[in-house]
């Protein structure tokens, strides 16, 4: 899914991680799943976006239950599609529960 949906160089940058390429942004998505095993990203209101931009929001936590842990990305494409870029902000974070801030 990497290969065909995100930039080779792509970046991603939210106030807590970062990564450049492919790799990284694959260790970085391994990471959170690793916290978070029993937790599920999900889509809140409809993305929306103008020109290579996108900005969704996004929460994330179990499947069954409230989700505590929100936030909104600024996606950027290349012309073939492909996201390039993203900048998340952090709408909601516990303050415990095992998330390091």
């Amino acid at each position: 899914m990497l290969a065909r949906s995100w930039s080779e160089n792509v970046e991603y940058k939210d106030p807590m991680m970062q990564s450049s390429g492919r790799e990284e942004l694959s260790a970085l998505v391994d990471g959170v799943h690793a916290q978070f095993p029993e937790f599920q990203f999900r889509l809140i209101g409809t993305p929306d976006g103008f020109s290579e931009f996108t900005r969704l929001s996004w929460e994330l936590g179990p499947s069954d239950g409230e989700a505590p842990i929100a936030g909104s990305d600024v996606v950027r494409v290349d012309d073939d599609g492909r996201i390039m870029q993203v900048l998340g902000f952090l709408d909601r974070m516990p303050s415990q529960a095992g998330v390091q801030q």
